[in-house]
């Protein structure tokens, strides 16, 4: 005899077939946004052409709404009323926020280090290289994605799908933080230097190292970033 609980979990199902295949639909234009962020391919306060995207992507409005939605939870878009949806502008409150967070999970990556699994410090390596690669080709944006990738890949010696995912969405909004800099070389191009002598420390298996000097890398960038938003702000006011 099927428990009634049971029943009414099947039922539910039952009347939300039709939306999961919508619903899986809508996830995977979500993450083609959302990396269309993280590369730097759509910036702070741009909007997005509803009807455009349905048509190029050939799928309903409700589709594209469903994704829109997912976004806006994670803080990467926002909806205005009668204007349309566009990509989000990040506070320096968020700023600070998204520091601390990077701090917890890039830093407890460093410290555990030694029980990455096998090729995760090499990645980092590989990330460094491609930003290097993209400085010498004056691919400034490309530097930045490759930045990205390199700090995803600290986060990645925890060894946790979770924590995999936490830092694909905090990178995102990382990546509109980074739009308030203007020039993209004059930000990213001290940091390739810090990149490659942190992986450096991380091969010589100098973990506390690392995550001191870890530490001191967040320290600058938090400052840095926090003096261009104070900067914006007198401008403005």
């Amino acid at each position: 005899m099927t428990d009634p609980a049971a029943g009414g979990l099947l039922a539910r199902f039952a009347a939300a077939r039709q939306d999961l295949g919508r619903s899986s639909t809508a996830a995977r234009i979500a993450d083609l946004l959302r990396e269309q962020i993280t590369n730097g391919e759509l910036r702070p306060g741009e909007r997005l052409p509803e009807e455009e995207l349905c048509k190029a992507a050939k799928v309903s409005r409700n589709t594209l709404r469903e994704a829109f939605r997912l976004l806006a939870h994670e803080r990467l878009l926002v909806h205005e009323f009668n204007r349309g949806v566009f990509v989000n502008k990040l506070t320096a409150d968020d700023l600070v926020d998204l520091f601390h967070v990077r701090r917890i999970l890039e830093c407890e990556g460093v410290r555990h280090a030694g029980g990455a699994a096998p090729g995760a410090i090499a990645a980092l390596d590989a990330a460094v290289a491609d930003g290097e690669r993209a400085a010498a080709r004056d691919d400034w944006r490309g530097v930045g994605t490759a930045n990205i990738r390199f700090h995803q890949g600290l986060a990645a010696l925890c060894g946790s799908p979770r924590v995999d995912e936490m830092m694909r969405h905090l990178l995102a909004e990382l990546r509109l933080v980074f739009d308030v800099m203007g020039s993209p070389r004059e930000f990213h191009e001290p940091y390739l230097a810090r990149n490659r002598e942190l992986t450096t420390i991380l091969q010589r298996g100098e973990f506390a190292i690392a995550e001191r000097e870890l530490r001191m890398y967040l320290d600058d960038a938090e400052r840095q970033i926090a003096g261009r938003y104070r900067e914006r702000e007198q401008a403005a006011g």
